[in-house]
């Protein structure tokens, strides 16, 4: 376990760091062109990335980036 100290901007900057990149996670996932193999490790990496920017955000921010498990079973 890891701790960090961070000021205010550093916040707001890992904010949007880690938002942009659920972003562009989100649309991989939706890309019909991606093989599933490749959007599996997509979907792991994201779960740490959702977990990480859980940590920060308020749950109406997390709520944009809550995905839903049915869908995704239902997808496969």
């Amino acid at each position: 376990m890891l701790g960090f100290l961070f000021n205010d901007r550093e916040c707001r900057e890992l904010d949007y760091v880690l938002r942009k990149e659920l972003d562009e996670m989100l649309f991989d996932l939706n890309d019909k062109r991606i093989d599933q193999e490749i959007k599996g490790a997509i979907e792991s990496r994201y779960k740490v990335i959702f977990r990480m920017y859980a940590r920060i955000a308020t749950p109406k921010e997390i709520s944009k980036y809550a995905r839903n498990r049915n869908y995704q079973a239902q997808k496969k």
